[in-house]
């Protein structure tokens, strides 16, 4: 099984009301600001451990990293709540950030999901992040107004069907076969990190099924459209330098097949006003899982580099 190198310390902090898991790497500095790093959808804290573990030690030594699981995945708790909506993440993140790093700037990564989430808390907080990573947040593709009476439609008959059992997550045998599950999602992902990842991402219940730590209410479609003009006027306000990481396997087309490209996410990027854009190779949507030592890297140079 894979071998940790930086073990982390766990612990747990009440935001919003919802008690939230954390996971720490190294000791707070006056010299060097907080790296917090948001995980995606169906994702974990503990998924950065393996690029934690790459980073050079100059680069954590006098600095502290901080991973955490969002709320209703891994540790954190699961609210009573039948749908999630997307500014809860941005309150819990900026709950979060009060108590990391109240009076200072930090170093923000996400991915994904995550990565979403931190592009659209830079441009509305812009004074609390320092740089900016972005991993694979490529955003939605654009939506039309006639589409609103559907979507949340859609979202009534989801909400019914939650509440009759019919959206939940599968459960697996043993640990084994959790890690044959994200191998089968990611071909690249070495068995043994999947099996050690396994033991973050899932745990048996009283029945001895491993479950996902995930509620399946995150499947329910979100009731509103996703709306590109504003998230392009937040971005516009994004006053740190941002990293847009993209892995070479094209994901975003994969996912969207055609509704939405690489090339029209690169043209919502022109509204950031720092930005720079990088291509991980050999490297697919979980590309912190895939090349963590080549995603150190390129965060290491840019975390470091004078502005």
């Amino acid at each position: 099984m894979y071998q940790v190198q930086r073990e982390p310390t766990s612990t747990f902090v009440s935001l919003r009301g919802c008690r939230y898991h954390l996971q720490r790497w190294g000791q707070a500095s006056a010299n060097q600001p907080p790296l917090v790093m948001a995980h995606g959808w169906m994702d974990v804290a503990a998924s950065w451990q393996f690029m934690v573990d790459a980073l050079s030690e100059a680069f954590v030594q006098d600095r502290q990293i901080i991973a955490f699981d969002w709320r209703g995945f891994g540790l954190t708790e699961t609210p009573a709540t039948d749908s999630y909506w997307f500014p809860d993440y941005l309150g819990d993140l900026d709950a979060l950030l009060e108590v990391i790093s109240p009076d200072c700037p930090i170093d923000l990564v996400g991915h994904s999901m995550g990565g979403n989430v931190v592009m659209m808390y830079a441009g509305v907080r812009p004074t609390r992040i320092r740089k900016l990573v972005n991993l694979e947040g490529f955003g939605m593709a654009a939506t039309r107004p006639a589409q609103a009476p559907t979507r949340l439609t859609q979202w009534l008959d989801e909400l019914r069907q939650h509440h009759e059992g019919a959206i939940d997550l599968k459960t697996y045998p043993d640990v084994a076969a959790v890690a044959a599950r994200l191998m089968k999602t990611n071909p690249r992902l070495p068995q043994d990190k999947a099996e050690w990842l396994a033991q973050h991402w899932a745990r048996p219940d009283a029945d001895g099924q491993w479950r996902i730590l995930g509620d399946a209410a995150h499947k329910i479609v979100n009731p509103y459209l996703y709306r590109v003009e504003e998230a392009l006027e937040i971005y516009k306000r994004i006053s740190a330098p941002v990293l847009a990481v993209e892995a070479a396997d094209d994901s975003l087309g994969s996912w969207w097949k055609g509704k939405y490209t690489l090339q029209e996410y690169h043209q919502r990027l022109q509204s950031v006003p720092h930005h720079q854009v990088a291509c991980v190779e050999d490297a697919g949507h979980m590309l912190h899982h895939d090349q963590p030592q080549a995603l150190a890297e390129l965060l290491q140079a840019f975390l470091t580099a004078a502005d």
